[in-house]
């Protein structure tokens, strides 16, 4: 298996090569047609594509010229906005390179700019519009001041369906020469939720581990509970005993290290899975996230998520 993060190893060179995500595709695919494109904003959660997709699109512009055309910045780390100035400045001052009309500067992590920074940052994007286009990355849109927002075309990243998960981790583990099996692949987007970065990155982790990829790989890599293992001991707790549920729990913490605070988050998600009235459902929610609330506080996290599991017991019995 290569060093290489597997993330950036296989990163979509192109629009066909990026999985789902096509109405954005299609928009994006008008700009490269046009030759033109307005400033953009990407938005939505980690690991949904923006990063990629832009750099797709610079791709897709510039052809070999992408990189001499296209400046990449991360507003975390060069958080002064004189810094980004400058660069803009010394970046825009120079011709792009090839038939392109504009250049392009990619700049992630926007919405961790402070607001007089952002400020800052219109009067850059007005200043270089003439032969410079701006790609603004943020996990959320309401950490863009207004003014920004109007002057950009703002395109939602939501994360990426159970399929296209599949489908890129299957592609990956077949390159990699891992075997990877269903229950593996489901307890992988249970821990990552439709962010394919941490996908692929749980699937490198776990690889390292077996290159047979088993849902008890999975767990043991990661540091979390199988999913089918806890879902029989939630269903113990609610339904069946509850001093052997809790034994087990305490198993999970005490020998497999697995933490308190990624166990009250996997039986969130389990619980709201519950076949039960949907009215019931808000209320298990508030007593699990009463838990995972306390245990940030510093309480003691098996208390409770012993007593979040009784409070829900109680509730299901009496319904």
């Amino acid at each position: 298996m290569s060093e290489l993060f597997w993330f950036e190893k296989y990163r979509p060179r192109s629009f066909d090569e990026v999985v789902d995500l096509e109405e954005v595709k299609a928009r994006l695919r008008q700009f490269v047609k046009a030759g033109n494109m307005p400033h953009l904003l990407f938005y939505g959660p980690p690991g949904t594509g923006k990063t990629t997709m832009a750099l797709v699109l610079a791709r897709e512009l510039y052809g070999e010229y992408w990189r001499e055309n296209t400046l990449e910045l991360n507003a975390s780390d060069e958080r002064g906005i004189n810094v980004i100035r400058e660069r803009v400045k010394e970046f825009a001052r120079t011709a792009p390179v090839g038939k392109a009309p504009f250049k392009l500067v990619i700049l992630d992590e926007a919405d961790n700019m402070t607001s007089d920074a952002q400020q800052a940052l219109r009067r850059i994007m007005e200043i270089y519009a003439q032969n410079t286009r701006f790609i603004l990355l943020a996990n959320y849109v309401s950490g863009i001041i207004e003014p920004i927002q109007s002057r950009t075309v703002m395109i939602r990243f939501s994360p990426l369906p159970k399929e296209a998960v599949f489908a890129r981790l299957r592609y990956i583990a077949e390159n990699e020469g891992v075997k990877v099996s269903d229950d593996a692949l489901e307890a992988i987007y249970e821990f990552t939720q439709g962010d394919m970065r941490r996908a692929i990155n749980a699937l490198q982790i776990a690889a390292t581990v077996s290159k047979a990829v088993t849902e008890e790989v999975v767990a043991k890599a990661l540091g979390m509970v199988s999913p089918r293992l806890l879902r029989e001991t939630l269903y113990e707790a609610v339904k069946g005993s509850f001093g052997k549920a809790a034994t087990q729990i305490y198993g999970f913490v005490a020998d497999g290290g697995v933490g308190e605070l990624e166990i009250i988050k996997q039986i969130h998600r389990e619980m709201l899975r519950l076949d039960v009235q949907e009215y019931v459902k808000p209320e298990i929610a508030y007593i699990i996230a009463e838990a995972h609330y306390a245990i940030l506080r510093g309480a003691h996290g098996l208390t409770q998520i012993y007593g979040a599991l009784a409070k829900v017991r109680r509730l299901l019995k009496s319904v």
